[in-house]
């Protein structure tokens, strides 16, 4: 899920309302924020969205219980804490990094060239 998506949808799993994170994701990555929230004290909730192709994967629904949880101000609010002790940045919630330098837009700037080309 993109991290600068603000709209949430609130759905229904096993009959709870709840806010949802992540549809569509894979086995590995429903483990991960089911791990990420309740690290963070969130009662989560997961969801198997099962194809008719046999041969796919099958997909989960992840989503919190608490309605107000909305990941992208939880992101940039750092109020969301990894299992180390640090903050969770933009690239730890997409797992693109697991040690995220907290100064994320500094992360793909390139170094300006001299001036006066010397």
């Amino acid at each position: 899920m993109a991290v600068s998506i603000l709209k949430q949808a609130i759905g229904e799993i096993d009959g709870i309302r709840c806010k949802i994170v992540e549809s569509g994701a894979s086995m590995e990555r429903a483990a991960f924020l089911r791990q990420l929230l309740e690290f963070n004290n969130y009662d989560v909730k997961e969801q198997k969205m099962v194809s008719d192709d046999t041969t796919s994967e099958p997909t989960y629904t992840i989503g919190v219980t608490d309605l107000t949880f909305n990941p992208v101000y939880a992101i940039y609010d750092f109020s969301l804490k990894t299992p180390e002790g640090g903050h969770v940045t933009p690239g730890y919630w997409l797992q693109e990094c697991i040690e995220c330098n907290p100064s994320y837009w500094l992360r793909h700037r390139a170094p300006h060239p001299p001036e006066g080309g010397v």
